[in-house]
C-alpha cells in the first residue's frame, strides 16, 4: 500500500506542483480580482473552489508564516494562491482577505490532487 508523502514545507509543495505541471499562481489585481498570468484569466470568488489548504509556520519567526490555497476554476484548472505574512507578503490585506472569504471551500484528499 502506498503511503502519502509527508510534505511540510512550502518549497516541497511548490516543487511537487511544478513536477505535476501546475505552475499557475493566482495573484490579486488592482481591481479586487485574482489573475492567472499562466492561463491569462481573471477570476471572481465565484469562479474558484479552494480544494486544499496548507499552513506553514516560519522556522525562526512566526510572523513569516504562510498559507497556500490550492484552487480549482470552473474549467477544472488547478492553481494556487499564496498568502504570506511578514517579509514575504505582497497582498493588500483587506481586499485579499475579503476575496478569500468568498471562495467556496471543497476540501479534497491530496491523492486526488497529486494523482
Amino acid at each position: 500500500m502506498e503511503h502519502p508523502i509527508e510534505m511540510n514545507t512550502l518549497s516541497q509543495i511548490l516543487e511537487k506542483l511544478r513536477l505535476k505541471g501546475i505552475d499557475n499562481e493566482l495573484k490579486m489585481t488592482d481591481h479586487g480580482k485574482m489573475q492567472s498570468k499562466e492561463l491569462n484569466r481573471i477570476y471572481t470568488p465565484e469562479d474558484l473552489d479552494i480544494i486544499k489548504t496548507y499552513r506553514f509556520e516560519g522556522m525562526s519567526d512566526p510572523a513569516d508564516s504562510s498559507v497556500l490555497y490550492m484552487v480549482e476554476d470552473t474549467d477544472k484548472n488547478i492553481g494556487y494562491i499564496l498568502d504570506a505574512y511578514g517579509a514575504y507578503s505582497d497582498n493588500d490585506g483587506a481586499a485579499f482577505a475579503d476575496f478569500l472569504k468568498k471562495i467556496n471551500t471543497v476540501d479534497r484528499d491530496e491523492q486526488e490532487i497529486f494523482h
